[in-house]
């Protein structure tokens, strides 16, 4: 769910409850900069909460392509039983990377996220088997570990969100020889922590917990909100493979 780190030029009340039919892509773009000025956790929690039932239609204004793209990048490696495998959605929010899958024949899917209320808009799609409120590197990830044939985590991954050694996590989730996908912004704004994050993947490719199935950049990746941004902001999307031993 992570979106741009930057803050408004000045005091203003985001209506993130406002009629679906009056929202704009600047309400959006007020919506998603106002995130970033909630740092504590109790705020962010709070802030996503209240963002949860116009998520869906906001993320569409933006034209925001990461979680297509990362289903779209593991269907194309993943030549197992898709009916059969267990997918572990890190940071789930409303179920969009679900919905992108299951498009892509998977239909086994365990849910975690934060927020409550996404948990709950999560709920509504009718993918989930399990779903679980965790807050991603301050708790460990309520699962057992090794159970799972892919694990995603989609938007998260972004400064002023979770931190890179969630990772680590992610991994350990996985069964051996199972996927994990994960995304993350290439703007200015990311940069240090896209950086940050390339350094721990290569770190445990040289550990031998994994080793890299592909990494894809996308132009387009979302509309840009930040006011020294404009047109589209890319991203990447990187697909491991852990270790079999």
């Amino acid at each position: 769910m992570g979106k741009q780190d930057a803050v408004l030029p000045g005091p203003r009340i985001v209506d993130l409850k406002m009629s679906d039919c009056s929202r704009t892509f600047e309400i959006v773009k007020d919506v998603i900069l106002s995130a970033h000025k909630n740092t504590g956790t109790e705020d962010k929690m709070g802030f996503y909460n209240s963002w949860a039932q116009n998520y869906d239609q906001d993320v569409g204004l933006l034209e925001y392509r990461a979680p297509s793209l990362a289903a779209n990048n593991i269907s194309s490696h993943f030549h197992g039983d898709r009916e059969a495998a267990v997918v572990l959605d890190v940071a789930c929010g409303t179920g969009l990377v679900a919905i992108q899958m299951k498009s892509h024949g998977f239909r086994y899917f365990v849910g975690v996220d934060g927020s409550r209320s996404m948990l709950e808009m999560a709920k509504h799609t009718g993918l989930y088997q399990d779903l679980k409120e965790c807050m991603l590197g301050t708790e460990p990830l309520p699962i057992q570990w090794g159970s799972f044939d892919v694990v995603v985590i989609v938007g998260a991954l972004s400064i002023g969100h979770v931190p890179v050694s969630v990772v680590r996590d992610l991994c350990r989730a996985a069964k051996p020889g199972g996927y994990v996908c994960m995304t993350t912004r290439a703007n200015p704004d990311n940069v240090e922590y896209k950086a940050a994050l390339e350094r721990e993947l290569r770190l445990m490719e040289e550990e031998e917990l994994w080793s890299a199935v592909e990494v894809t950049e996308e132009r387009e990746w979302e509309r840009a909100v930040s006011e020294h941004e404009e047109g589209y902001i890319p991203g990447h999307v990187y697909l491991y493979k852990t270790s079999s031993l």
